[in-house]
């Protein structure tokens, strides 16, 4: 739960008007203020659920569809061997497996969230994310970089 408090936690911002929950994927500098902790919970809650489909369809469809890409490519063994006809069987599953559901999540997520909010508490926000969301940022950046340097040189070292 920690992650989903990470990824729900810039959402909320104490503005000059209160308290403000700004959505992901909603217009920029717009943010609607939140009137009691029960509603915050219940918005917290819902990006929490939206986060986590959102993350299950990205990464148990990426993987479904290399798996489904590379069974293809194997089927077709020499008509395949070339990288742009590899990579284009690997967009197409990607987007039958992935593309299809996070559309309707997505579509869902924009209706959904209307209901938490109204447009008579819209209020504009400031641009800038707090200094500490933006160390954060940062530091993550730097880990998932060493991260993925410290696969590919474990992928291609001499044995």
């Amino acid at each position: 739960m920690g992650l989903l408090d990470l990824l729900v936690g810039p959402c909320f911002r104490d503005e000059k008007a209160g308290r403000v929950v700004v959505f992901p994927g909603d217009r920029r500098h717009r943010g609607y203020l939140v009137r009691s902790e029960a509603e915050e919970l219940k918005i917290r809650a819902f990006l929490k659920m939206f986060f986590c489909a959102h993350a299950s369809i990205l990464l148990l469809g990426g993987l479904l569809a290399s798996g489904w890409a590379t069974d293809v490519r194997h089927v077709l063994d020499g008509q395949a061997a070339h990288v742009f006809r590899t990579e284009g069987i690997f967009l197409g599953m990607y987007l039958l497996v992935v593309g299809v559901p996070y559309f309707l999540v997505w579509r869902s997520y924009k209706k959904s969230f209307v209901s938490f909010i109204s447009p008579q508490d819209e209020v504009l926000v400031s641009g800038k994310r707090p200094r500490q969301q933006q160390v954060l940022l940062a530091v993550g950046m730097i880990v998932f970089t060493i991260a993925i340097l410290l696969g590919v040189l474990l992928l291609i070292r001499t044995k």
